[in-house]
């Protein structure tokens, strides 16, 4: 099949990509199961936080203007009265130059607004002396201060994290409102693939993408479900996506994107009546990235080279699938890092290099992470970000200023910043 093939700039393409994907539905979790998902509604406080006035500090409470005009020449007495540790509370009534001694944690009485650290005080037989006037509420964690009941705690669209379960937990919410997960089929096309238990055959290479992306989906919290291909021809790849997308929210395949006469996902695009969004993107490696859309389910057509299909992945499955589930910061966060080594550019489009990242004197290090054609395996396993070249030039020098995307996090930015 003859394809008409125009590049499109990188940004052009992942808005394309961005604009056609839509949020799931939501679903119920207990809290305990809520982590690496996200949040479909806000989270309100159910009560003020703190619940209630207490102390900062393990020390002695006052009341603030007993202490007036204390200096080391002129040190204040005061007379302990009671004792309050954590968990107790107490409605005795403090009289001029009374305190209560109170641990950390535990209410505060009403008629006290201060309190003495320990090591702010010298104790005596029967109280402490100070040597310092304090401030209304000096040391003291006032009632509502973080957070007073209805207050947003925790936007919709915010990835929960350690954090997000703790807070969960404090306001007493034992199940919580999250997006549902895509589930994603992959699928690698190609006569000449190999499973990875098959010894070596001439012409014929193992599959790694089908479980590269698997593990790229299994860091995004989402396990992807993996289709075996049984013949390469255009009607039995039909069946098997028509299959897939009765079963899934979104397809990935590997290879049959470029021009030869043995790739057909043009063909197979054709035949399900998806509408093709681009065909070839303005990069280096994968510029023959291909993604469709039938309804409301992308498919994504990535290359069969390991490195293309990696930065595809990266590019434009993962922030589509993170908008799917919900996320408000779909895309990799990008740092100014320094060029770690040469790095000669063949072409004028933009690279995007495997890389091994270092923060060293203060600055991030980045230098390719060895072979770095787009046929390249073990650069991927011996990288931990992407380096950005931008199109339009020949090559960059060691001490370059260059963008770097981390690929490596769990948490992202709202907005493409390449």
């Amino acid at each position: 099949m003859t394809i008409n093939r125009i590049p499109i700039s990188v940004r052009e393409a992942l808005g394309r990509v961005i604009d056609n994907v839509g949020r799931l539905p939501h679903e119920k979790v207990p809290y305990t199961e809520s982590y690496g998902r996200i949040l479909a509604a806000d989270l309100t406080a159910t009560d003020d936080v703190p619940l209630f006035t207490k102390s900062a500090m393990d020390g002695f409470a006052i009341r603030s203007e007993d202490s007036t005009g204390a200096s080391g020449e002129r040190r204040i007495a005061f007379k302990v009265v009671e004792e309050i540790p954590a968990g107790a509370s107490s409605d005795y009534v403090l009289a001029p130059n009374e305190a209560f001694r109170i641990m950390t944690g535990a209410e505060v009485p009403k008629s006290a607004d201060a309190v003495v650290m320990f090591e702010q005080a010298k104790e005596t037989a029967d109280g402490f002396t100070v040597r310092k006037a304090f401030r209304p509420d000096e040391n003291i964690a006032l009632q509502g201060e973080e957070c007073k009941t209805g207050d947003v705690i925790v936007p919709e669209g915010t990835f929960v994290n350690p954090g997000t379960v703790a807070t969960l937990a404090t306001f007493g919410y034992s199940s919580v409102e999250v997006y549902r997960r895509p589930v994603v089929g992959i699928m690698s096309t190609g006569s000449e693939l190999l499973d990875v238990d098959a010894p070596p055959e001439r012409g014929k290479i193992r599959n790694s993408n089908g479980p590269m992306i698997q593990s790229q989906l299994k860091r995004m919290n989402i396990d992807g479900r993996l289709y075996k291909l049984e013949a390469d021809d255009l009607d039995t790849l039909t069946a098997r996506v028509r299959e897939m997308l009765s079963e899934v929210d979104a397809v990935i395949t590997t290879g049959g994107v470029s021009v030869g006469d043995y790739d057909h996902l043009p063909g197979l695009y054709k035949n399900l009546g998806a509408i093709e969004l681009f065909n070839k993107v303005g990069m280096r490696p994968g510029s023959v990235t291909t993604v469709s859309v039938l309804g409301d389910k992308p498919l994504f057509g990535l290359s069969g080279n390991p490195s293309a299909c990696y930065s595809g992945f990266e590019l434009f499955v993962r922030p589509a699938l993170l908008k799917m589930m919900g996320h408000d910061k779909i895309y990799a966060p990008v740092v100014e890092g320094i060029l770690d080594e040469d790095f000669r550019k063949a072409n004028p489009f933009t690279r995007f290099i495997r890389a091994e990242l270092e923060y060293r004197d203060g600055r991030i290090m980045a230098r390719p992470s060895g072979f770095n054609k787009s046929n390249a395996v073990t650069s991927i396993a011996k990288s931990n970000g992407v380096i950005v070249l931008p199109g339009g030039t020949r090559g960059f020098e060691k001490g370059n200023a260059v963008r770097v995307m981390m690929t490596d996090m769990t948490t992202g930015t709202d907005r493409f910043d390449i």
